[in-house]
């Protein structure tokens, strides 16, 4: 992702700033898109809100212990890192990058 040029959304001043879930994921619209968030500690990460096989909300879903987002409609499971689907179905989910500034926690779209 280093080579792609990105437009810079700012998502919150600080964590606290967004309405995580009980399981570390909330959803926010940036630009026209849903994008789902995954809070782990101190980091954050990015993907499309809805799950690629058939447009369940990756919200009511659960990050498992290896890192995958895993729906809760059929457990399909997504790389957070890479977007691969580690369960084996084939499909792709989208991952967009987040950058913490001083000002702070940016999303590139």
């Amino acid at each position: 992702m280093k080579d792609i040029k990105f437009n810079w959304y700012k998502l919150a001043t600080s964590m606290a700033d967004i309405a995580f879930n009980e399981e570390g994921l909330a959803e926010m619209k940036i630009d026209g898109k849903l994008i789902c968030l995954y809070k782990n500690g101190e980091t954050v990460k990015a993907c499309a809100a809805k799950c690629p096989h058939a447009a369940q909300s990756l919200t009511t879903g659960y990050v498992d212990v290896k890192g995958n987002i895993v729906c809760s409609l059929h457990q399909y499971k997504f790389n957070l890192e890479s977007g691969k689907n580690v369960s084996g179905e084939g499909y792709f989910l989208k991952i967009y990058p987040i950058e913490s500034r001083v000002d702070g926690i940016y999303i590139g779209l």
